[in-house]
C-alpha cells in the first residue's frame, strides 16, 4: 500500500511541477507591463479558471492528501528509521560502553591541564589569564601531515 502511495505521490508531484511551469503569469501581456488592466479580458485581468488553473487546484489537493496520508502511514507503522546518535551508540568501543565517558583520558592523566593566556585588546595587553584546556586521548590526537622531500 506504502509503495502505491507513493507511485501516486511522484506522479502526481510530477505533474503538478509541469502543469505550473505551463501556465503563464497573470500580467503576460504587453499591457501587463505598463500597468495595465488586461487587454484581452473582458471583466478586467481575473478571468474565469482556465483548465490549466482547474489541473493545478486539483493536483495541489492530490498532493497534500498524499503527502499527508504517506505521514501518518509512517508514523503509525511503529518503525523509524535509526538517528545519528544510535548509530554512534552502536559504533562505540567496548570500554566507553562499561561506563567510562566518551574521550576520557586514561588513568594516570590529568583530565585538564592548564594554561596561562594572555590578550592584546588593541592598546595594551590584558592581565595574565589561566584557562584550563581538556587532554585529548592518544587515538584522538590529529597528526601533522607529512612532508614529502624529493630526493
Amino acid at each position: 500500500m506504502v509503495i502505491l502511495l507513493t507511485i501516486v505521490h511522484v506522479i502526481v508531484c510530477l505533474f503538478l511541477v509541469i502543469v505550473v511551469l505551463l501556465q503563464s503569469g497573470k500580467a503576460a501581456d504587453l499591457a501587463g507591463a505598463f500597468g495595465g488592466m488586461g487587454s484581452q479580458t473582458v471583466f478586467g485581468p481575473r478571468g474565469s479558471a482556465t483548465v490549466l488553473s482547474k489541473a493545478t487546484a486539483i493536483a495541489a489537493g492530490l498532493f497534500m492528501l498524499t503527502s499527508l496520508t504517506l505521514s501518518l502511514m509512517s508514523t503509525r507503522s511503529g518503525r523509524s528509521a535509526p538517528s545519528i546518535l544510535d548509530k554512534a551508540k552502536k559504533a562505540a568501543t567496548p570500554a566507553q560502553q562499561k561506563g567510562a565517558p566518551v574521550g576520557a583520558p586514561p588513568a594516570g592523566v590529568p583530565a585538564t591541564v592548564p594554561i596561562q593566556v594572555q590578550t592584546d585588546t588593541g592598546g595594551g595587553k590584558s592581565a595574565p589569564k589561566t584557562i584550563e584546556v581538556p587532554v585529548l586521548p592518544p587515538d584522538q590526537v590529529p597528526q601533522a601531515p607529512q612532508s614529502k622531500q624529493k630526493k
